[in-house]
């Protein structure tokens, strides 16, 4: 153990920082040293490092090593010495590197009066990379300046930023310096000093809400009864109270509440409405924080007669049978602060209610639209509605014809995912006030009872719709100016409150094909399924060498003609859909060009019909013309019609021939053959003039007899 020993100037050096340290080795302490050179190397956890070696006092060996920057946060320095051919580790020295601790902040302290703990967090700062050990202190303020040591409050645990100082080691209703202090073995840092009282900063347990009722003849006030906590009770308090409807984000508060235990009046509320009400409390010195809000209670206002005027649209026509007048009457439901309760129906009436009449009511329903009849030429009904506690005054509509002033221009651009901005341009004549409709545009329509807006200002030249917009779907606008005596002509815009590529892309058809040329047709993508303007289709085809070849088309177009293809070539075909915000290919159409265009067909085929009619003139022409007949087919004679033929030696005229049955048929039976042998002499030809020799002696015929039997 006393072979070597390793010294560097500090075992903590901040980071980065330069290390000086030594290694001395004492030979007689280590065997196998005592009579051979000492050689000394140095190695940083497994990096070599090269140091300085000399004589010592006393027969040592000594090496010294200086590292300019340390940058490792923790590493063992080695020393290490030749011993039987190996490098032995003989001593060691363990260095951490790092940073003074960061000074913390943000402190802050809670009292909580279930145990009287005081409570306080902070952040910490910056790691140190080292060994730090945080305290919160805290000491009575008037001995800030004396000798007297701080008491320490507590240690958190764990390496978190908190702790609880006990109750016994604080003073309530005096004033207290608290800190925290972070120490490291590169120095000390401490926080800004907190100056406190703990009761300020106590935390009270939060009131409870006893009971809310309406004050009689005031619907809009109620009375809130209220008692503190029990922990609370000896402390003068301030309170808060909060409230809200359940659709509304933010609530209404009322402070200045000033009292241990009690009742508070307040009014403003909407009639018939449903409410939400919470409290909480804090020491009236206003020093300290709000206890939590106490657990809600809920309350309905007492319900009044609505209030009001309805926004009502119409559409009239005369009906051919009977000539009634239909009327389609379209209302706004009442607002809240109009309803004062919960509204029970609509009622609409040919005229104003009177005292001791009733009006002819033509429509009584829960539904924000009614259809009915009319005699023609009315020109107004009205229109009220109605809740448990009574009915509102009517809202007079007049059936305006429309015949006025349109807009002098309109277009809408998109207010969100799920609004839209609609712009107009005002007439000549100042309208009193606007009527907005819209439809969604769907393969099939579906009216849509709601999709309308009424804007009460003619100064306006904008308006936000929002109800049923959805994104990705075309809405048809249209913006009717209402005026004194008439209705104007409606204008109409289309728009999208958000587009995107289309969900598809449309079908392709091969109309007509030729050798060079192919057309194309398509039927429009649906609406539904647009998502967007189409601004234009894209049409690709390529052949089976990958030669890719494009064309941009219109697109109000639905067909498309492809020219300067190959003849007797495969091609596929795609169209591309495109929107503002993407594109959509279609799938592909195989075709392939034809060897001849139609044209070429045609002239083949009528040069063969024009051959074949010559050829038929050319057997005419030679069976008219006997001389060009006998060239090309010379007559011969008839052997049948000759002289020969005819003629009958005149022994054969006396002899009966044979003649088979009538009963019994078959061929004839030839039992006598003559054989002529031509004599001497000229005679007279039949086949010319030449003159036949006479013969002075005729040959007798000898005759050749054959027996036929039965059968032959």
């Amino acid at each position: 153990l006393r072979c070597a020993s390793v010294a560097v100037g500090s075992s903590v050096v901040p980071l980065g920082s330069a290390i000086v340290a030594s290694c001395t080795i004492r030979p007689e302490f280590c065997h196998g040293l005592e009579q051979g050179k000492v050689w000394i190397t140095w190695m940083l956890d497994n990096e070599p490092m090269a140091g300085s070696q000399h004589q010592g006092p006393w027969g040592t060996e000594v090496s010294n090593l200086t590292l300019a920057q340390f940058n490792r946060t923790q590493a063992k320095l080695w020393c290490l010495v030749e011993w039987n051919g190996a490098k032995q580790r003989v001593g060691m020295a363990e260095i951490r590197a790092g940073y003074p601790p960061a000074k913390p902040f943000n402190l802050s302290c809670v009292l909580n009066l279930s145990n009287y703990g005081l409570t306080c967090q902070w952040e910490q700062g910056a790691d140190s990379l080292l060994p730090t050990n945080v305290t919160l202190q805290s000491h009575p303020s008037h001995c800030r300046r004396s000798r007297a040591p701080a008491v320490r409050g507590c240690t958190p645990q764990g390496g978190r930023s908190l702790c609880t100082v006990p109750r016994r080691l604080l003073q309530l209703y005096r004033h207290m310096e608290i800190w925290v202090s972070a120490t490291n073995a590169l120095g000390t840092a401490e926080s800004e000093r907190l100056r406190i009282d703990p009761m300020d900063v106590a935390k009270l347990d939060p009131p409870a809400l006893q009971s809310i009722q309406s004050i009689p003849f005031q619907n809009d006030c109620v009375t809130l009864a209220w008692e503190v906590a029990r922990s609370t009770a000896h402390m003068e308090l301030e309170c808060e109270l909060r409230y809200r409807m359940p659709e509304d984000p933010a609530w209404a508060v009322v402070t200045g509440i000033i009292g241990q235990a009690g009742t508070t009046q307040r009014c403003g509320f909407l009639s018939g409405t449903w409410y939400h009400f919470q409290m909480r409390c804090r020491r009236s010195s206003a020093r300290g924080y709000w206890s939590e809000w106490s657990p809600g209670r809920n309350y309905t206002t007492r319900e009044k007669a609505p209030t009001g005027k309805l926004d009502a649209w119409w559409s009239t026509h005369l009906a051919r049978a009977g000539g009634q007048l239909e009327v389609q009457l379209r209302w706004k439901a009442l607002r809240r602060r109009d309803a004062n309760g919960h509204v029970l129906g609509y009622c609409v009436t040919l005229s104003p209610r009177r005292k001791g009449r009733d009006p002819l009511t033509v429509c009584n329903t829960t539904h924000t639209q009614c259809n009915f009849s009319a005699p023609a030429g009315t020109r107004r009904v009205y229109l009220s509605a109605y809740n448990a506690a009574g009915e509102s005054a009517a809202t007079e509509v007049v059936l305006l014809e429309r015949k006025g002033q349109p807009l002098a221009g309109l277009w809408a651009v998109s207010g969100g995912d799920r609004s839209l901005w609609v712009h107009w341009e005002t007439p000549p004549a100042p309208p009193a006030a606007y009527i907005l409709e819209w439809q969604r545009v769907s393969s099939e329509p579906d009216r849509c009872s709601t999709c309308w807006q009424m804007e009460r200002d003619g100064a306006v030249r904008t308006a936000l719709i929002r109800d049923g917009i959805e994104p990705f779907q075309r809405y048809n606008i249209s913006v009717y100016p209402l005026y004194k005596n008439a209705v104007g002509v409606p204008v109409h815009t289309t728009a999208y409150s958000k587009q995107k590529a289309p969900s598809d892309a449309p079908k392709l058809h091969l109309k007509s094909i030729s050798k060079s040329n192919a057309e194309l047709c398509w039927d429009p993508v649906p609406v539904e399924m647009q998502n967007g303007f189409i601004t234009g289709y894209t049409i690709f085809w390529a052949n089976s060498t990958a030669e890719v070849a494009s064309a941009a088309v219109n697109p109000t177009l639905s067909s498309f003609v492809i020219r300067d293809l190959k003849p007797s070539t495969l091609y596929k075909v795609h169209i591309m859909a495109s929107t503002a915000a993407g594109s959509t290919n279609s799938t592909s159409l195989t075709l392939v060009t034809t060897v001849l265009d139609d044209t070429e067909i045609q002239f083949l085929f009528l040069t063969l019909g024009l051959i074949f009619v010559l050829l038929i003139l050319l057997l005419i022409c030679f069976q008219k013309n006997t001389h060009v007949k006998q060239q090309f087919w010379p007559s011969v004679p008839d052997p049948a019609n000759s002289s020969l033929g005819k003629w009958v030696p005149a022994e054969l005229q006396q002899e009966p021939l044979p003649v088979p049955g009538v009963r019994e048929p078959g061929l004839a039976t030839i039992s006598t053959v003559t054989v002529l042998e031509r004599v001497a002499g000229k005679q007279s030809s039949p086949w010319g003039k030449e003159p036949v020799p006479e013969t002075t002696v005729p040959v007798v015929p000898q005759p050749y007899v054959r027996q036929e039997g039965p059968g032959t």
